[in-house]
């Protein structure tokens, strides 16, 4: 089932959302059957990525992460990525009414998780980690996602394409808040002592 609303979101998106809405899945089994595994795709990649090939800016050789180093950021990778997804969905939910959206929690996860679906893929490129190539494939992927949640909103919260545009749009400064606040959190936490150990 997941590969099938993966693939659908990526050749008919507006039928694919009528398609995941109409499904009414819970939180579990959309963590279960979505989150869960594409969501392991950027955090074992980067883990792969840093430790066995590393990443150069400019000349010079590689640097690579220790494996306890990568090994404890993967993990915490994978689990700001679930607790991402859930908090963005609560988000949604909490926003809902404003725009006149009475849907449950759970839509709005399932919202949000497919909402991702590009991200979490496009992880993958984390096994090569080289700068430039993450951009040129980074961006359209970031693109799309945008394009998923300006399609997906007014489709699975039940509201008109104009109140769509909208919703999607606070939604969308609410991403990038939140991504500015894990970055903040992220410096502070490398400040404390917890930043990357380099191998040698």
């Amino acid at each position: 089932m997941v590969l099938q609303h993966v693939w659908g979101l990526f050749v008919n998106p507006k039928r694919e959302w009528v398609a995941i809405r109409d499904d009414k899945c819970t939180i579990g089994k959309c963590y279960a059957v979505h989150v869960l595994i594409l969501a392991a795709i950027p955090a074992i990649s980067g883990f792969i990525g840093t430790t066995q090939f590393g990443w150069s800016i400019g000349v010079g050789e590689p640097v690579k992460l220790t494996v306890q180093s990568a090994g404890m950021i993967a993990v915490l990778y994978y689990l700001a990525m679930l607790v991402g997804v859930y908090s963005l969905g609560w988000m949604i939910h909490w926003m809902g009414e404003t725009y006149g959206a009475r849907v449950p929690l759970s839509q709005c996860v399932v919202l949000a998780a497919y909402i991702a679906t590009p991200l979490f893929l496009i992880g993958i490129m984390e096994l090569y980690p080289v700068l430039w190539v993450n951009m040129v494939v980074g961006i359209p992927a970031l693109a799309y996602t945008v394009y998923l949640l300006y399609s997906g909103v007014p489709i699975m919260m039940g509201i008109s394409e104009d109140r769509g545009f909208l919703f999607s749009s606070a939604v969308l400064a609410v991403g990038l808040v939140a991504f500015v606040a894990l970055l903040a959190i992220t410096a502070i936490l490398w400040g404390m002592g917890l930043e990357p150990q380099f191998t040698q």
